[in-house]
């Protein structure tokens, strides 16, 4: 049997060096010229069949096995966000303002090990593996969709046609050593909602002469919450946040309108129909209460990231007889957060896995977004072992 983690840990040198490469130049969504740049060369040079520019700055490489046999695609996002970082590192961003705060550095780092990995063992696959190197992960980034969506446009599931789906998160939550591969929900679909509450401006000594839109949207915000506690089941779970409420020039003026923004997450796509058809109704019919009129808009961001059952199977067993000494989770690990993977998975059966990165003795533990997030970079020998491995042992 391979012993990828044994590969995995002598490769480390190249991983670790590429990934701080990308933490020094990070580059935000549909903006990673550079990054990209990086990937198709390291591919190119494996004598991979690379195309560029899919989903705009998106790259994929082919990898084809000896024998006939399925398309597995593995996928690594490449984006980092609008955060000035604070971690003091010798490797910190030299890009003002932005930095690798979610690990897709690291992320981008094991796709090109793995592709090393495989490449040496092109003879032993029955199949196709298909390097997906995908762009904004984070947001749209002023695009009109994000870059699971974009690549999709662009037919990363067709040519091969794709038959199952690999991808990772490290995870700063868990300590190194720890592994989570669960099958069901594991990330929430997310919706974005935006709403303008439309009153009558007037003095804030004669409220009466007034329709106050300040009232009328904390009526809003209250209202809404018992949408969790009332309407979803208390064996479910959902999110409703209001995040940003404008509204008012001065201390005596009642405003004409208020502008509020926020989020909605949840799991199961039943709950999700309810939650929705509840805050409209909520939001218009306490506006109508109140005398004032709303415009809103909810658009959704992602679906709820689903792993399949019978390909996390796989991955699981991969799991245990890979990397035995550490702490195995496969019980359900749910998150609030999203991750447009999940259209992916929505098309294609796979599955979406973490590994343990925090180090608290290191100090390496602020969590995801922090401007002072890093993580321990031992966790890309775990994560780039279990994805060459599970992939091999997918085509076998």
């Amino acid at each position: 049997m391979t012993d990828f983690f044994s590969e995995a840990r002598s490769l480390f040198p190249y991983t670790q060096s590429l990934r701080r490469d990308f933490h020094v130049h990070p580059e935000l969504g549909f903006r990673e010229i550079r990054t990209s740049g990086i990937v198709a060369k390291e591919l190119e040079a494996l004598g991979l069949e690379v195309t560029k520019g899919v989903g705009k700055t998106g790259v994929v490489g082919l990898l084809e096995g000896a024998k006939p046999g399925p398309t597995l695609l593995l996928r690594f996002d490449m984006d980092a966000l609008p955060i000035h970082e604070e971690t003091g590192a010798e490797y910190a961003s030299q890009n003002a303002g932005v930095m690798h705060a979610c690990g897709h550095d690291g992320h981008t780092a094991i796709g090109l090990t793995v592709a090393k990995i495989l490449n040496q063992h092109k003879n032993e696959l029955a199949g196709t593996v298909k390097f997906c190197f995908q762009p904004s992960e984070e947001g749209n980034n002023g695009e009109e969709v994000g870059g699971a969506e974009m690549m999709m446009r662009d037919g990363v599931l067709d040519g091969p046609k794709v038959d199952m789906t690999l991808s990772l998160h490290l995870w700063n939550e868990k300590p190194l050593g720890w592994v989570n591969v669960a099958k069901g929900p594991v990330m929430a679909g997310a919706e974005e909602f935006k709403i303008k509450v439309i009153g009558k401006g007037g003095h804030g000594a004669i409220p009466d002469l007034a329709v106050d839109p300040v009232v009328c949207a904390a009526q809003i915000v209250s209202a809404s919450q018992s949408i969790v506690s009332r309407n979803v089941g208390p064996l479910e779970t959902a999110v409703i946040s209001f995040t940003v409420i404008n509204g008012g020039t001065a201390f005596n003026v009642i405003p004409k309108e208020v502008t509020m923004q926020g989020t909605i997450r949840t799991f199961n796509p039943q709950v999700r129909t309810k939650v929705l058809q509840r805050f409209d109704e909520v939001v218009k019919g306490v506006a109508s209460a109140m005398g004032c009129q709303v415009e809103m808009m909810v658009k959704q961001l992602t679906p709820a990231l689903i792993n399949a059952e019978l390909v996390t199977a796989r991955v699981q067993e991969t799991a245990r007889n890979l990397l035995p000494s550490l702490n195995h989770d496969n019980s359900p690990y749910l998150t609030m957060g999203a991750e447009d993977m999940a259209y992916m998975q929505a098309k294609v059966d796979g599955c979406y896995f973490f590994i343990g990165s925090n180090n608290q003795e290191k100090q390496l533990d602020y969590g995801h977004h922090h401007p002072k997030f890093d993580f321990d970079e031992q966790a890309l020998i775990n994560g780039s072992a279990l994805m060459a491995a599970a992939a091999a042992d997918i085509l076998k």
